[in-house]
């Protein structure tokens, strides 16, 4: 289906309407959608910047920033359902690399696609800060793959 077909989009649930924050991310429903450009190589980028989930063992939020690129195949991810699904992190308790690698085998198993790569930018707790990188193989070779954008931590200096 080419994006001028007057084709209506298959249902989704979730967009226009008013949606509650699921109460986790095991709860959170991801939705997808037919890829009008199946038959192109193309990356998709989802950044959050304001990403947050809790310390499993002190309750403590955790804050990173997450950039999320994949090359579709016959499905994208619907939007609204990934927001709430990353918002469902908000009240979980994981470990940062648990958090962003569970996100990027979720969005593979929904959507099959070509390739997805995960960065997790994790600011510091302890003075250290955890940055967690997964993807599901090769980039398939003439995508042009940008860099994530994401400044290493350098601290205040």
């Amino acid at each position: 289906m080419a994006s001028h077909d007057k084709t209506p989009p298959p249902a989704v649930d979730q967009l226009g309407r008013h949606v509650a924050m699921p109460e986790s991310p095991g709860r959170a429903v991801l939705e997808r959608v037919a890829n009008p450009h199946a038959d192109t190589f193309y990356v998709a980028r989802f950044t959050v910047p304001e990403f947050t989930s809790l310390c499993p063992v002190t309750g403590q939020p955790d804050f990173a920033h997450l950039v999320i690129d994949y090359v579709p195949n016959a499905w994208l991810v619907e939007s609204k359902s990934l927001k709430l699904y990353l918002s469902a992190f908000r009240n979980h308790g994981a470990f940062h690399e648990d958090c962003t690698v569970a996100i990027g085998k979720r969005l593979v198993d929904l959507l099959e696609p070509h390739y997805l790569r995960i960065g997790g930018y994790w600011y510091p707790r302890g003075g250290i800060p955890i940055d967690v990188f997964w993807q599901s193989g090769a980039c398939p070779e003439g995508v042009w793959l940008p860099d994530q954008g994401v400044a290493p931590y350098r601290g205040r200096g």
